[in-house]
């Protein structure tokens, strides 16, 4: 099945173009990435501007063109923080409606939160048993943590990176104050959470996603993404503690000449690396596994799994047939060949009066 993802944030859109089925990965075949820049039209009441919005209209019919040419069987539209907090978030999908003839899902945090765990957890594996993830998007962090692909704790936060430096830091480079009253912000908000994690203990494994944390590891020395995404990388905290003061002093556009640091991001990465360092260490986390699936990732899967073929409705089938039911009453109940069987399970631990009923 071939399927198409628009992804919605802050800065840009972005279309990916998957081949996949049930239990397989998401083979990607065709990617398209359009500056939409809705974060620099949001008003003082959070209210998405007129340039935003013909912006992002104008990319979502470049993506409807797209999927029609690659023969796309099915388009997931989704938008985050940069769309979920906005005032006019309906008028934004009744004009993108206009415009591509398509609407927009909404994703909440916890939302957010729960795919991008998923997607995570199946790129790891259940060998990284107890996974914390972190998650810094533009206009919210995104923490998760548990043992299965269905997270025990997911929660949103208003850290941002694009949102803190519009809000803390409006210096070109930004004054030494404003980066002080960021990091005591930062600490702040995530303290209560960090209170919540620290009581579960360390987690076997520690992840983080996201544009982010790929431009701070590439900051840190980490292999390019055109080497692949098997490729191990890892973000430091000891790298960002070094990064910080370097990245304070930086005009934006001295910031987009370092490594892997693009010129739309280049003003929001000192907020990010600040985001990121007060998280490594309030959670007391050294080191964190740069993963390659995300929140995107996690969308196609879990659309994927809806998915069954010949062989898994026939496995279905059989496991189906060979399942009983245990009730309180200690009666035995199962599904054969259509027809309900019943025994009751006596005290010695045997299977008396077996019977077919109708």
């Amino acid at each position: 099945m071939r399927l198409g993802v628009v992804d919605i944030g802050s800065n840009s859109a972005r279309l990916q173009i998957v081949d996949g089925d049930a239990g397989g990965p998401p083979l990607p075949i065709f990617a398209l990435r359009t500056p939409v820049a809705l974060a620099e039209t949001v008003e003082a009441d959070g209210t998405i501007g007129e340039a935003g919005v013909s912006r992002l209209a104008e990319a979502l019919a470049e993506f409807m063109t797209a999927a029609h040419r690659q023969d796309v069987d099915e388009l997931i539209v989704f938008a985050t923080s940069a769309v979920r907090d906005a005032p006019n978030a309906t008028d934004v999908n009744q004009r993108i409606w206009e415009a591509a003839g398509i609407g927009i899902q909404v994703l909440g945090g916890e939302d957010e939160a729960r795919l991008t765990f998923l997607a995570v957890r199946r790129w790891f594996g259940w060998s990284a048993a107890q996974l914390l993830l972190l998650d810094i998007g533009g206009g919210s962090m995104e923490i998760a943590r548990g043992r299965s692909e269905r997270p025990e704790l997911a929660i949103s936060l208003p850290l941002g990176a694009g949102r803190l430096t519009r809000t803390h830091l409006p210096g070109d480079p930004p004054g030494r104050r404003d980066v002080k009253h960021l990091r005591s912000h930062v600490k702040g908000v995530l303290s209560e959470v960090a209170k919540r994690l620290r009581w579960e203990g360390p987690a076997s494994e520690v992840v983080v996603t996201s544009k982010t944390f790929k431009q701070l590891a590439r900051l840190g020395g980490a292999a390019r993404e055109r080497e692949g995404p098997f490729v191990l990388r890892t973000v430091h905290r000891r790298d960002l503690r070094r990064l910080i003061p370097e990245l304070e002093d930086m005009t934006a556009r001295e910031r987009a000449r370092l490594p892997g640091i693009s010129k739309a991001r280049s003003h929001q990465i000192l907020a990010g690396a600040i985001v990121a360092e007060a998280a490594m260490t309030v959670l007391d986390i050294r080191q964190a596994r740069l993963s390659p699936w995300a929140l995107r990732e996690g969308i196609l899967l879990r659309r994927l799994d809806e998915l069954a073929g010949p062989a898994d409705l026939h496995d279905k089938g059989i496991i189906q047939s060979a399942t009983h039911a245990i009730d309180d009453d200690r009666s035995v109940k199962g599904l054969v060949a259509g027809h309900r069987l019943t025994s009751e399970l006596q005290p010695d631990g045997q299977r008396r009066e077996f019977r077919s009923v109708t």
